[in-house]
């Protein structure tokens, strides 16, 4: 790394003022509070907002981070869509325990999340998989995702195949892509303040209710 490179990345510094995270402005319901921060990240003009590292742990405890996209909140979780066969959800076979976080840099936010993943039915796979472009369903097919390939001409001829056998047709939802929720355990809310005294408010479900604590920064 360059010198200069590493006296800035030492030197950044910013202050957190844009707003504040107090218990008597909060929901009761983290649910709510998430949409409320969501429909806030998206009209501040985060095109993004709904961007969101999910990290898994495989069977030798290594952990993995990649940004996915979330689709809904519902069922008690967080929904997304990925190949079942993919690095992650080979990890998600082998450890049901996963997290996600949020991140608004605008908004000073972020929303960290834990809690335990299931499969998505068949049928609202199915229903999301065909509200997609038609080229994304293509994509999910030609794509074995993760998987080593010899090159991108390999990977766009798979494509130009899968789109050939299907012109004129519908695309099929793949046997190997679908839908998963995770069920939340625990929902930190954290809010950048000024000289790093910042607001975190931890819910976390207790006996089907949600206990919320303030967590030192």
């Amino acid at each position: 790394m360059k010198p200069e490179l590493k006296d800035k990345i030492k030197s950044i510094r910013q202050d957190y003022t844009k707003f504040q995270l107090l218990e008597e402005n909060i929901s009761s319901d983290p649910f709510i509070q998430f949409g409320i921060w969501l429909h806030e990240a998206f009209e501040n003009g985060d095109e993004a907002a709904n961007a969101f590292s999910l990290s898994t742990v495989n069977e030798f405890n290594t952990p993995s981070s990649r940004i996915v996209l979330l689709r809904d909140v519902s069922h008690g979780g967080f929904t997304f869509f990925t190949n079942y066969a993919s690095h992650k959800g080979k990890e998600i076979e082998k450890n049901k325990h996963v997290s996600l976080l949020f991140f608004w840099k605008e908004l000073q936010r972020q929303v960290r999340i834990e809690g335990t993943i299931e499969f998505l039915s068949e049928g609202e796979s199915i229903e999301y998989f065909n509200s997609r472009p038609r080229e994304s369903q293509l994509a999910a097919l030609a794509s074995q995702q993760s998987e080593v390939i010899d090159s991108r001409n390999e990977l766009e001829d798979f494509f130009l195949n899968v789109t050939k056998l299907y012109t004129n047709k519908d695309v099929p939802k793949p046997n190997h892509w679908g839908g998963y929720v995770v069920i939340s355990s625990k929902i930190e809310f954290w809010q950048g303040r000024a000289s790093r005294l910042h607001d975190r408010i931890q819910y976390t479900l207790l006996n089907n209710s949600w206990k919320i604590d303030r967590l030192s920064p």
